[in-house]
């Protein structure tokens, strides 16, 4: 008898009225606004403007959405194109199936695009929003719970997630290794914000940073899981991606540290040239325009302190005394 479980929900659809409403594909929008949001704060601390990482957000996201769905169709391809199988479920990303790799891989391709047409740095962007993503994934795992997926082996532990009889699944208590991913997610975007603040991460170094760690729990979290995958040398694929890209990352902080030490001065030019501009263009008109001011009410004063009227005629001389306009002769000295 289990004592204490974690359950799952009887649907992963609420219908409001006509429109359904899944709480995967829900799970996977909150994410990216949470992304986007923090992304942005963390921007503008670092020099930029606010709205960059939104702009910039509107290709990244869904470039990394066709590449997470291309990952999980090439990799799980037996699910859509094997005898009996319906291909046409391979669009239905509202069912779940979203490789990572895939999406920050094709999502980086999106970002990338995005920064050159502003002329910003994609490192620098990368650095920005690596805490955002990690939380985006601690997020868009909950949509794992809702459709009753990727769950680990059979256990009685207190925190065991209750599995409801279903396609292609046992009734029983596993690992949730949704929840575990979950939490290391959360605590690989504490990570990063630590040490950007403590070692002034720049030139993508907290991004691979980011990559690094979630890689070291991805890969024994994926260990635990019991869906089909394939195997390499008696690993599941996903395993072996999180070896390969974790190293990569280390060598290139390693690598980016020696070569590029420091973080970027600058992370968007038309921001930082906004910034000197415009306060020495308003402090000088403002100083030309009192200067002319104060002289003009200083000619009124000295004319009518002078008592005498001045006139001038079409050649430019007074016509009093016959000295030129420009001369000081206009009844100075007397009262």
């Amino acid at each position: 008898m289990d004592l204490a479980y974690i359950p799952s929900p009887s649907t992963g659809v609420i219908h409001l009225g006509p429109i359904p409403l899944r709480g995967y594909a829900f799970c996977i929008i909150i994410g990216v606004f949470v992304a986007v949001w923090y992304g942005n704060k963390r921007w503008i601390a670092r020099g930029g403007t606010a709205g960059t990482v939104a702009d910039i957000a509107v290709w990244a996201v869904p470039f990394g959405l066709v590449g997470g769905r291309l990952y999980h169709v090439i990799t799980d391809y037996q699910l859509y194109f094997s005898e009996g199988e319906n291909w046409v479920d391979a669009f239905k990303i509202w069912e779940g199936g979203l490789g990572i790799w895939g999406a920050i891989a094709l999502g980086a391709v999106g970002a990338w695009i995005g920064c050159r047409r502003r002329g910003i740095p994609l490192p620098a962007y990368a650095d920005a929003i690596a805490p955002g993503i990690a939380l985006a994934q601690a997020i868009g795992r909950w949509g794992n719970w809702f459709n009753q997926e990727l769950y680990g082996r059979p256990t009685d532990l207190p925190w065991a997630l209750k599995i409801t009889e279903g396609a292609n699944r046992e009734a029983g208590t596993y690992h949730p290794t949704f929840l575990y991913e979950s939490l290391w997610c959360v605590g690989v975007a504490l990570l990063v914000v630590w040490a950007d603040r403590r070692f002034k991460l720049g030139h993508g170094r907290a991004f691979a940073l980011y990559v690094a760690a979630y890689c070291a729990g991805r890969g024994w979290i994926e260990y635990m899981r019991v869906d089909e995958a394939h195997h390499v040398l008696g690993l599941r694929l996903n395993v072996w991606t999180a070896i390969v890209v974790f190293l990569l990352a280390v060598v290139y902080i390693v690598v980016s540290s020696r070569l590029r030490p420091g973080r970027e001065e600058i992370v968007e030019p038309k921001a930082e040239k906004k910034a000197e501009e415009k306060p020495e263009g308003s402090e000088e008109a403002g100083e030309s325009g009192e200067d002319a001011e104060s002289g003009e009410d200083a000619d009124v004063k000295a004319d009518v302190s002078s008592g005498d009227a001045v006139d001038l005629g079409k050649d430019g001389k007074d016509s009093k005394d016959g000295k030129d306009s420009k001369g000081v002769e206009h009844g100075a000295g007397k009262s």
